[in-house]
Parts: C-alpha cells; structure tokens; sequence
C-alpha cells in the first residue's frame, strides 16, 4: 500500500449485507490473518478493485497476436467502403472552426 494512501484518514464507509456462513468465514480469516475483520475485509476488497480494474485496461497478448497487431498497425489495410462513406458522412455532420 503507498504510503499516501496508509497516512490518508478513512472517511468513506461501505455496508453489504452477507449471509451467516460468508460472516463466519471472513471473521475466521481475519483471525488467522491477526487482522481485523474490517481491515480484512478492505485490504481484500482493494486488493480485487485493482485486479479487475488491471485486467479492464490492460491487454496481455501472446506471441502470435503480438505480431499480428505490429503487423496491422506497420501495414494497415485500405479503407473499405463503409469507412469512406462514414468518413464523408463525418465531414458533412462536423463543420471545421
């Protein structure tokens, strides 16, 4: 955790409704873990915002789509026929300053 955002006071606060057998086992981690069950509950929670928010922006390409996506932006292909047309329609939507 940065540590801008360990000195940072907790102003917000989140509640969820769980059932029994979440609440048992999420306080049963946190005493494994010798934490609290909020401070368990956010570092987790925090932890899966950044996973997901990672796996949303960033693309992670194999070897064969490498060089398929350098290949497509070194040599793009012409524009087909529904590219041009949009093109005019944009240009006759869009006046220039």
């Amino acid at each position: 955790m940065p540590i801008a955002e360990a000195k940072s006071p907790k102003l917000q606060r989140i509640e969820a409704r769980i059932r029994p057998e979440q609440k048992s086992r999420i306080e049963r981690a946190a005493s494994i873990r010798g934490t609290s069950v909020s401070d368990f509950i956010v570092q987790h929670a925090d932890e899966a915002a950044r996973r997901t928010i990672q796996e949303h922006e960033v693309w992670t390409l194999n070897e064969a789509q490498s060089i398929a996506f350098v290949e497509a932006c070194l040599n793009p292909g012409k524009p087909g026929k529904a590219l041009l047309d949009a093109a005019k329609l944009h240009e006759q939507l869009v006046k220039p300053w």
